[in-house]
C-alpha cells in the first residue's frame, strides 16, 4: 500500500516507520527544509512541499497514492491537506490527526476526513476502557461518524460466563466483531461461549449504541 504523510515531525516520522515496517511504501510531505533529514527514515520517499500547495502536491503524484495522513502539527493545516486530498485527487482514504480537541468537530466528510484521530480523545477513551469493566466505551470514530468501534470488558463474575455468543441479540446495524481474551484474538462464532474478564469489541452505527447498551443490561450488565 502507498501511504502518504503530510508532516514529518516526531509524529509523522513514527507512523512512517511502522508503516515501512509492516511493508508499505511511504512518502513524507514536509513544509520547512530543516525537517528533512533522509537519514533518519531511508526508506521513505522525502518530498520538500507545503502540506496545502495543489501544485506540489500534483507534483509529488499524490493522486497514486491509497492512503494520506495528514499528521502536522497545525489542524488548518491538517484540515485543508485532507480535503485537497479527498477532493482533488480522489485518495480512497484519508486519516487526519486533531491537534486541539476543540476543532474536532470541523474534522468530518466535508473536509474529506475519513478517520479523525485526537489523542487526547484517545488517551481519554483507554484510561476509560482500563478502570471501566462493565462499561461500554467508545474507542474510535468511523465512516466519517457513522459508526463507532465501542469496547466493553465483562465483570470477573458476569451472568454471560458459559453463555454462546448468540445469547446476546443485537441490535441490526451492531456486530461483535472480536473477543480479546488474554493474549488471544478470538473471532466470535455463535456458540463460542463467553468468560469473565473478556474484552468484547463491537462495531456499530451511532443510533444502534444506545440499543446495545440495553441489550447488555438486559443481561445484567450495567450500561
Amino acid at each position: 500500500m502507498k501511504v502518504a504523510i503530510a508532516g514529518a515531525g516526531a509524529v509523522g516520522r513514527s507512523i512512517a516507520r511502522e508503516l515501512l515496517r509492516a511493508g508499505h511504501r511511504v512518502m513524507l510531505l514536509e513544509r520547512q527544509l530543516e525537517h528533512i533529514d533522509t537519514t533518519a527514515i531511508p526508506d521513505a520517499v522525502w518530498v520538500h512541499a507545503d502540506a496545502c500547495e495543489l501544485a506540489l502536491l500534483e507534483h509529488a503524484g499524490l493522486e497514486t497514492y491509497e492512503v494520506v495522513i495528514a499528521a502536522t502539527g497545525d489542524d488548518k493545516t491538517n484540515l485543508v491537506h485532507s480535503l485537497l486530498a479527498k477532493t482533488e485527487f480522489g485518495v480512497r482514504r484519508v486519516v487526519a490527526r486533531v491537534n486541539d480537541p476543540r476543532n474536532e468537530w470541523l474534522f468530518d466528510g466535508s473536509w474529506g476526513v475519513d478517520i479523525a484521530v485526537s489523542t487526547p480523545r484517545l488517551l481519554a477513551s483507554l484510561v476509560e476502557e482500563a478502570v471501566s469493566v462493565g462499561d461500554l466505551v467508545r474507542l474510535m470514530t468511523l465512516r466519517q461518524g457513522q459508526a463507532n468501534l465501542v469496547e466493553m470488558t465483562l465483570p470477573a463474575d458476569t451472568v454471560l460466563a458459559g453463555k454462546p455468543v448468540r445469547t446476546l441479540t443485537l441490535p441490526r446495524d451492531a456486530a461483535l466483531v472480536t473477543i480479546l481474551r488474554g493474549g488471544r484474538v478470538i473471532v466470535p462464532q455463535p456458540d463460542d461461549p463467553f468468560e469473565g474478564d473478556d474484552e468484547l469489541l463491537f462495531v456499530t452505527s451511532v443510533e444502534a449504541e444506545e440499543d446495545l447498551r440495553v441489550e447488555l443490561a438486559n443481561h445484567g450488565i450495567r450500561p
